[in-house]
């Protein structure tokens, strides 16, 4: 793990410093700012009970600001509720960037390695809005804004290219014509039906439904009825799902009983 070491610029070390808590959109539009001189002007007053009343006001042009992409209008009256800090000690740090001249320049250039302690933290303040007609109307935009759906149903006059459903699968379209093709299966005589299963079984002795299915080219149900007749079902393996002849269809030995 390696371990930056970087010289620190104390000489601002007593100044006092206050940390504010401002609203967001104060804060955003100070980042989109950055070529404005004056953002803002703090008064402070006595008021009543020796408490001074701290108030501030926002820049003109940061208030009217155009090009932030964000067209809620904030208020630009602000006080200030003012506490202190017990038992904590906190300091504000920066890190200059500017030219090599030695002159800071913040917001510019690259670091030049150099940290500079601004001041140790005396108060802490919150920026709050002035209840009046500009924050009624930016509370009003904020909750209108909230209640907007993330997703809504857009009407399109043209027919979008990237996607377009079809009525049926491929599979299903290759069965139908396979289908068509093949023809309906009309019941033959049974006669004939039992010479095409015997001529099959002279050839092998075993056959599942689906061969014999394309075979002889029968309804199925009526396939396994002639079946039941003439031909055994194996459950079991080796031969699971398969069909033979009865015994006393054969015309072949059976392999187990040779003499």
């Amino acid at each position: 793990m390696s371990v930056v070491e970087k010289e620190i610029d104390c000489a601002n070390a007593a100044r006092g410093v206050w940390l504010v808590k401002v609203p967001k959109y104060i804060s955003t539009r100070w980042e989109k700012a950055e070529s404005l001189t004056e953002v803002g002007r703090l008064k402070i007053a006595k008021g009543s009970g020796g408490k001074p009343e701290i108030t501030f006001k926002l820049a003109e042009d940061l208030v009217n600001m155009k090009d932030t992409g964000d067209k809620t209008v904030i208020p630009r009256d602000h006080q200030f509720a003012v506490s202190t800090i017990p038992n904590q000690v906190l300091a504000v740090f920066s890190e200059p960037r500017g030219d090599n001249s030695g002159e800071s320049t913040l917001g510019q250039g690259e670091s030049n390695g150099k940290l500079v302690l601004e001041g140790h933290v005396v108060q802490k303040g919150e920026c709050r809005p002035i209840v009046n007609e500009k924050y009624m109307q930016l509370k009003r935009q904020s909750i209108l804004q909230a209640s907007q759906p993330q997703r809504s149903v857009k009407q399109i006059a043209k027919i979008v290219q990237n996607f377009k459903p079809v009525s049926d699968h491929k599979n299903n379209i290759e069965f139908e014509q396979r289908k068509k093709a093949e023809g309906k299966k009309s019941r033959e005589d049974k006669e004939k039906v039992m010479d095409m299963l015997f001529a099959a079984f002279e050839k092998h002795q075993y056959y599942n439904l689906k061969d014999l299915e394309k075979i002889t080219r029968q309804p199925i149900p009526y396939l396994k009825e002639i079946l039941k007749e003439i031909c055994n079902y194996n459950a079991k393996n080796p031969h699971k799902n398969m069909w033979e002849l009865k015994p006393e269809f054969r015309h072949y030995k059976d392999k187990n009983n040779t003499s």
